[in-house]
């Protein structure tokens, strides 16, 4: 086989790789996510339509995921009544961790847990979840906005958007 083809092909399972694999993109819809609050209630994505949304992937372990909190809280305490909110998703595998973490650091914001995630699942692989914190910011129907958003890129679009 010629380096040309040898070349063409990796290029090739590259691209592939990148399509089937791939996080959903700044102007795709969001899909949705169904999982339950510390109660037990099952709280869609979806039903947040209508307000500009930061989906949050984190864990109580997560040492960066902790550290973000605070600056989130603020924003959220800044916002929540103009039309933002945030739906954090835990990867926890344990519940108790996921509740005490939630209760330390006053995330006081929709919170759902996916036990099972950690282990790779249908959400994890919807949204390929590579690594955490993961976030999006989805406007008011449902469509992402930016991927990732810094501290400062969500301000400004939280601007922009409510």
């Amino acid at each position: 086989m010629n380096i040309s083809k040898i070349l063409f092909t990796a290029f090739a399972l590259l691209i592939f790789n990148t399509i089937i694999y791939a996080q959903p993109r700044a102007g795709s819809k969001a899909p949705d996510i169904a999982l339950p609050d510390a109660n037990g209630q099952i709280i869609k994505l979806s039903s947040l339509q209508g307000k500009v949304v930061l989906l949050d992937f984190w864990a109580s372990w997560c040492g960066p995921c902790r550290r973000s909190n605070p600056h989130t809280l603020a924003v959220y305490n800044e916002y929540k009544d103009k039309g933002f909110e945030v739906y954090g998703v835990s990867i926890d595998e344990s519940k108790q961790a996921w509740e005490n973490a939630v209760k330390q650091d006053q995330t006081m914001w929709k919170q759902v847990i996916d036990t099972k995630a950690g282990f790779g699942n249908e959400l994890t692989k919807t949204w390929n979840i590579k690594y955490i914190p993961s976030t999006y910011l989805i406007d008011k129907e449902g469509t992402i906005v930016v991927v990732a958003p810094s501290n400062g890129e969500l301000e400004t679009w939280l601007k922009k958007l409510l």
